[in-house]
């Protein structure tokens, strides 16, 4: 799909957006339903520490909350021109897996690896989060589900911006919604910030458990974050470990 609108008219469009959503964060109006409270919730090990549930969604297009399958989010999203990095992209970057995993982790953005191949975290980010799965989890990549805050890749590997967010947000919030995963782990600052609603620095956010909408939430550190500080790996694997418990995974020793 072409684009349509001019230059001016998509900065005009990206700063009323922005505007927009920085209201409705303030009131407290972005996410999608609670879920139903489930008879026997998995005991908490450690505390949990409580986000503000919403009840609507004032981005999600009418039919999003029609559809019933992961698929059809899919086929909804289109050929996505929401935002301006609709132009940069190679192509969307939806997210892999099993779609009733146990377990998501949800990432920033498609790097240029991912935009290329359409696939979340196949770079060297990718590789290594794969190698936590399976090498340090005993899972199979495929059991999981891996997904982005955004689906296109923001030019130069940029920040997503928060027009970006807010056209990208509701999509993954109808992924989770119909997953209906027992864990979350949200990998780097956006991520977090997104889905948890806070402004905190992910270094104070992590290794402590949140309820997101009734799922257990596990912020961590971004494995490229982790390229570039590898000492980090331990406080990572530490969260991980947290994760695996609740999961009832077990856990190696080292």
């Amino acid at each position: 799909m072409g684009d349509v609108t001019s230059q001016g008219d998509r900065a005009a469009l990206a700063a009323a957006v922005r505007a927009r959503v920085e209201y409705d964060r303030e009131l407290g109006v972005l996410g999608y339903p609670k879920r139903p409270p489930v008879a026997t919730p998995t005991p908490a090990p450690e505390p949990v520490q409580a986000t503000v549930a919403t009840e609507t969604d004032l981005f999600t297009a009418p039919g999003l909350q029609r559809v019933h399958s992961l698929a059809a989010v899919r086929t909804e999203l289109g050929d996505c021109t929401r935002c301006k990095l609709a132009g940069h992209r190679t192509q969307i970057v939806f997210g892999v897996g099993n779609p009733k995993a146990r377990l998501v982790f949800v990432g920033e953005a498609p790097g240029r690896d991912e935009d290329l191949q359409g696939e979340p975290f196949v770079g060297r980010a990718g590789q290594l989060l794969t190698e936590i799965i399976t090498k340090g989890m005993k899972l199979k990549r495929e059991d999981v589900y891996i997904c982005n805050v955004i689906k296109c890749r923001p030019p130069e590997n940029r920040n997503p911006e928060p027009d970006e967010v807010a056209s990208c947000e509701p999509f993954l919030l109808r992924q989770l919604e119909l997953i209906g995963p027992e864990v979350i782990v949200a990998l780097g600052k956006f991520a977090v910030q997104t889905l948890l609603r806070e402004k905190a620095p992910i270094t104070k956010l992590r290794g402590r458990w949140y309820d997101y909408h009734g799922i257990r939430l596990m912020p961590t550190f971004h494995p490229a974050y982790l390229l570039r500080n590898p000492a980090e790996k331990r406080v990572v694997w530490e969260d991980i470990q947290k994760v695996m418990r609740v999961l009832g995974l077990p856990i190696p020793t080292r």
